[in-house]
């Protein structure tokens, strides 16, 4: 298993920041070759469930994932998200949470991933790609911009 830690400070309020990293079809725009698509009926709390492709024509891979852990922040408390991969080519857990700090906030991002199909040796290699894909990804969505859709 690979994993890796995401660290960013902004100026935006707690509110705005969980708001921006919580909108799962944002993370799609983000990540190259990538479209996110909730496909439950709630797009926000425990039991939300949204798959991840990536594809680069016909040849792609669906990351399925489930929010297991949904706390928004409020004055003095930290906001709080798990999610858990369900797929097969992927697995693993993530957990996004934003603090307070100041006026601004402070959001960390720890990601557990696994390719059942990669050796463990690579897991160092996977952990630094996640590191800056997810990191880009995170940056361009407290940035609040978008890419054009593929």
């Amino acid at each position: 298993m690979a994993v890796f830690r995401i660290g960013r400070t902004t100026g935006l309020p707690a509110g705005e920041c969980w708001r921006r990293v919580t909108d799962w079809p944002a993370h799609g725009a983000q990540v190259p070759l990538t479209v996110v698509e909730v496909v439950s009926a709630s797009p926000t709390g425990v039991g939300t469930v949204f798959v991840a492709r990536s594809a680069l024509g016909r040849f792609g891979v669906d990351d399925p994932m489930e929010v297991v852990a949904w706390r928004p922040p409020s004055p003095g408390r930290p906001g709080r998200c798990r999610l858990e991969k369900r797929g097969g080519p992927i697995t693993g857990w993530a957990e996004i949470e934003v603090h307070e700090k100041g006026s601004g906030s402070v959001v960390l991002w720890v990601e557990e991933l696994r390719f059942p199909l990669l050796p463990s040796a690579l897991d160092p290699l996977v952990a630094r790609v996640g590191r800056r894909v997810f990191g880009r990804a995170l940056d361009g969505m407290l940035r609040g911009s978008v890419t054009p859709p593929r």
